[in-house]
């Protein structure tokens, strides 16, 4: 009787283990170099206490991101892009179905508060061109990333545009830029704000999520040049686009997409695709919403992509 008690108790433990491992969820997620803060410091810890797993997550440019997966020399369960553009070249590689919406952001110029060039961002609005004037002052050090790699490069690029456009400025988009892909401006996304905190350049292209939740100081720009919001596609954003010279030297055009944040399931998730799944839930979960505007960002918007 007692070695059928003990055995009974062994195998109840064993039970016990093997349920306890199922429950836990392992999840690795890439995204958007943009949401270092929200992914790494919010959602991805507060997954991983919930589902009693590790999190492990890793931000770069989501172009270059999205390649890295593509060519499967990176792999993960879910990747979080800002724009639809990331997400197509995962489809086309054959590694995800579709993309849901799980936040939105707008596009703004964040301003170092210790430049020089402070106090005139702080005076400046977007309500008119004064910011703009900011940055085409000469010796200016302006950030922001390659447009190749990264869909926040594109959109300051269009931001610029529209803006000259919106404010009756022509020409200044080029004098701010020094050309699309000008190397003395491009900076790797995961390093572009921490420049901007110890001075090293005067204000970057950023997202109002990012900005906001590193509590760095920035000029809110109007709908009409500052993507956020769909109704104003076919008005404003659709009539600006320009080209750049991809990897194999030829020539791309490219084109306004909703800032929009959207996540997929890798078909090759090292943990699983329900592990993948439960992770995107908890985004669009109370919970994950509340941690995403807690951190600067606003609410998805439209629908799914690429289904």
């Amino acid at each position: 009787m007692q070695v059928r008690y003990l055995t009974a108790l062994m195998l109840t433990a064993a039970a016990g283990l093997s349920l306890q491992a199922q429950a836990s969820t392992d999840i690795r997620v890439t995204y958007a170099g943009s949401m270092g803060k929200v992914m790494d410091q919010s959602l991805g810890p507060a997954f991983a206490k919930q589902n009693d797993g590790k999190y492990e997550g890793q931000g770069q440019g989501a172009y270059g991101m999205a390649r890295l997966l593509a060519s499967k020399k990176i792999t993960a369960d879910v990747f979080v892009s800002i724009t639809p553009g990331p997400m197509q070249i995962l489809k086309d590689a054959g590694l995800i179905d579709g993309a849901v919406p799980v936040a939105s952001t707008s596009i703004v110029v964040a301003y170092s508060p210790k430049g020089k060039f402070a106090q005139q961002f702080a005076q400046a609005k977007g309500a008119d061109a004064s910011w703009l004037k900011v940055l085409a002052t000469p010796g200016i050090k302006f950030g922001r990333t390659d447009p190749i790699n990264d869909p926040k490069g594109q959109n300051i690029i269009f931001t610029l545009l529209l803006a000259e456009k919106y404010y009756k400025q022509p020409g200044i988009a080029d004098k701010i830029l020094g050309g699309y892909q000008n190397p003395a401006q491009t900076h790797l996304e995961g390093g572009l704000l921490a420049r901007l905190e110890s001075g090293q350049v005067d204000a970057a292209a950023g997202y109002e999520s990012e900005v906001i939740s590193a509590h760095l100081p920035y000029v809110a720009l109007p709908d009409e040049i500052n993507l956020s919001n769909p109704d104003m596609a076919k008005q404003w954003y659709d009539t600006v686009s320009f080209s750049v010279k991809d990897s194999a030297g030829k020539d791309k055009v490219l084109h306004t997409q909703p800032l929009v944040y959207y996540a997929a399931v890798l078909k090759n998730a090292p943990h699983g695709t329900a592990a993948g799944k439960a992770f995107v839930d908890f985004m669009l979960s109370q919970p994950g919403q509340a941690l995403f505007k807690q951190n600067g960002y606003a609410a998805p918007k439209g629908g799914a992509v690429y289904q």
